[in-house]
């Protein structure tokens, strides 16, 4: 196959597999925030926690192949962002180590005072990385400060305070609201309590209000006031694996070459963004027809569409140098060889039918409500 259609196939893959990550381990990181808001009694939170717990672990396989996606076929993205934002990722994978820590612990003593201390650590270990991840997209469109030597040595210039600025943050809080939509969505889909699923109604109508809110305002903010980048030479989509054979402008603010020239260019990429809209409203909709099932997928498409707008936005950038433009790492410079990633392919189109396919029957075995008499009669329950 053509090096160039492998390379535009696993930038693709790989947005799949963001957006597979945000859909599923998005509904139990967003159940698991509303835990101390929606269930206010210990029964109520126990039904809530069992409405994910069984299968927080299986939604984490997206987070795995999302990352080795990314080590394997995208090498030096790998290299930028998990290494020079370690700290970043590391207070990630601290959130995502301390939840299942604390859910095993909770049950281990019926004190008020106990359960109480770890239903706040789970809202906050599932909190911590869906921040992080969201201000990680934001510092991608912004561009991070790296760059490479003439041996293709990364060098990392930032740290994490420059990585908390406002435009991130602002990214970060979307990310937030995104994730409790769909954890409100699904705690509406597993339970019937009417306190629960009212509590739910609510904070799932004020999630989709803020997501529409901050990503307006974002998506103003990145097409007129902030620097796009511009490739005038080099990164050909033959090109070999070498982010410094280019020369990359990065624009000022408000000239020709912002990110909002690819909307000018491939006016199709609108469908992104609207998408966000539409499927936002239509959850809405929905759910005050009282079609959960319905809601959870309109939700979804919603998820779908923001990933997808920031990838299209970028394109072919993957992620930008903000000190050393030349640096920055394209769909065309930075992925593995075309053998690799032909091998890859063949190995994704024969594992994912395989990891779909026993998804979907966990999900059929699991299926049904979780309701306060289910849980007094499993005693194997969280």
């Amino acid at each position: 196959m053509d090096y160039e259609i492998l390379r535009v196939i696993w930038w693709v893959l790989l947005g799949v597999l963001l957006i597979g990550f945000a859909i599923m381990d998005g509904f139990d990181m967003g159940a698991a925030m509303l835990l101390p808001f929606v269930g206010k009694t210990d029964i109520e939170r126990r039904i809530i926690i069992n409405t994910f717990a069984p299968v927080w672990e299986g939604n984490q396989v997206w987070l795995i192949l999302g990352a080795g996606a990314i080590f394997a076929a995208w090498p030096f993205v790998y290299a930028v962002a998990f290494s020079g934002m370690y700290l970043a990722m590391f207070l990630a994978l601290l959130g995502l180590i301390v939840r299942p820590v604390a859910l095993k612990f909770r049950s281990k003593s019926e004190g008020a005072c106990w359960r109480t201390w770890f239903d706040w650590a789970i809202c906050i270990s599932s909190l911590l990385p869906a921040l992080i991840f969201g201000v990680a997209v934001g510092n991608a469109l912004i561009g991070i400060p790296f760059h490479f030597d003439d041996s293709l040595r990364m060098f990392y210039t930032g740290s994490l305070f420059d990585l908390l600025n406002p435009y991130s943050l602002l990214f970060g809080i979307v990310s937030l609201a995104m994730m409790v939509m769909q954890g409100g969505v699904y705690i509406l889909l597993k339970v019937n309590d009417p306190a629960l699923v009212r509590r739910a109604k609510a904070i799932v109508y004020m999630a989709i209000l803020v997501m529409l809110l901050l990503f307006t305002m974002n998506g103003f903010w990145t097409l007129f006031f902030t620097k796009g980048y511009t490739i005038v030479q080099g990164a050909l989509p033959h090109a070999p694996s070498n982010p410094l054979m280019k020369t990359v402008l990065n624009n000022s603010i408000g000239s020709a070459g912002r990110w909002a020239n690819n909307y000018v260019n491939y006016p199709w990429i609108s469908v992104a963004p609207l998408l966000v809209y539409v499927s936002a409203f239509l959850t809405v909709v929905v759910i005050r027809c009282q079609k959960i099932g319905l809601a959870f997928i309109t939700s979804s498409f919603c998820i779908a569409g923001l990933i997808a707008t920031v990838g299209l936005t970028m394109f072919p950038f993957i992620l930008p140098s903000s000190t050393h433009p030349n640096s920055s790492l394209t769909v065309w410079d930075a992925s593995s060889s075309k053998g690799t990633l032909g091998i890859m392919l063949i190995a994704t189109l024969i594992f994912v039918p395989i990891i779909l396919t026993y998804t979907g029957w966990v999900y059929r075995v699991l299926r049904g409500k979780v309701t306060a008499d289910s849980i007094d009669a499993n005693h194997s329950s969280y």
